[in-house]
């Protein structure tokens, strides 16, 4: 079962390794034509192994995880309809690693609440930073616009297609 379950995503992974770093369009393309018929292949499969299964195996559990709650496998594959997202978020951990090194530091939040809005702004720091941007000169400008933005400009705001001054 865990050999074949890595097996599995191995080839997933190695299509992605091959169209990494090309445009969101041909990553899009060929994850339509060679990985989605093997996300299918791995859905069937996952679901016959589970049948397979008692119901207080870990492996089981896990497996539920995956197709019970709500939304998680569309999450999971929502990756190969649109080539901008990456399939794994090794990107982002690598991002956050300076926010677990630096935990003590974060106690300031003082709340749940602070905290989910240093982590909103934690994340668009490190969008900016990931798409070549200055975190402040992006930060400053969005501010300075954002009053007077009508909501149909504010994806131009986003760090990914703002443009410096």
């Amino acid at each position: 079962m865990a050999l074949e379950a890595v097996s599995r995503f191995d080839a997933i992974f190695e299509v992605e390794r091959a169209i990494n770093g090309l445009d969101a369009d041909t990553r899009r393309s060929t994850r339509q034509d060679l990985i989605r018929p093997l996300v299918a292949d791995l859905h069937d499969w996952l679901r016959s192994e589970r049948a397979r299964m008692s119901k207080h195996n870990p492996v089981t559990k896990a497996i539920n995880y995956m197709f019970e709650e709500p939304g998680r496998w569309d999450a999971f594959t929502r990756f190969l309809d649109d080539g901008r997202i990456c399939l794994t978020n090794n990107a982002a951990e690598r991002a956050l690693r300076g926010v677990a090194l630096g935990r003590k530091a974060w106690l300031f939040a003082g709340s749940a609440r602070g905290g989910d809005r240093a982590a909103f702004m934690y994340s668009l720091i490190v969008t900016a930073k990931m798409n070549d941007i200055d975190p402040q000169a992006w930060l400053a400008d969005v501010l300075a616009k954002l009053p007077a933005a009508t909501p149909s400009r504010l994806p131009d705001l986003l760090p990914w297609n703002w443009k410096p001054k």
